[in-house]
């Protein structure tokens, strides 16, 4: 049995995949129930979660929808949830996901 802090461990060592800032389409919805839809920079990329740059902040524990390429019908969709939104000396926020397994 694996318990939480192992699977945490492995997530951090896990690959990391530099996406030069590829933009990425992410949709979520806000405490007042209003959907949001945005192009992003995806900074990196690994098995357990995402890390972008956005220019507001989104709430922590957001579901998050993010669509690879999604002008292309074989576009690819990813779900998650917002770990960290911490705003940055650029006013910028780093927004950090976790993938829903």
């Amino acid at each position: 049995m694996t318990d939480i802090n192992d699977k945490e461990s492995e997530r951090r060592q896990s690959f990391r995949l530099d996406m030069e800032k590829e933009l990425v389409d992410i949709v979520w919805t806000d405490d007042q129930g209003h959907q949001h839809q945005k192009k992003i920079a995806c900074l990196d990329f690994s098995r357990g979660g995402l890390r972008m740059d956005c220019d507001q902040p989104i709430d922590v524990s957001a579901e998050v929808t993010i669509i690879f390429k999604a002008a292309n019908p074989n576009s690819q969709r990813l779900y998650g949830r917002v770990l960290r939104c911490n705003k940055q000396n650029s006013g910028w926020f780093e927004i950090a996901l976790r993938l829903n397994d």
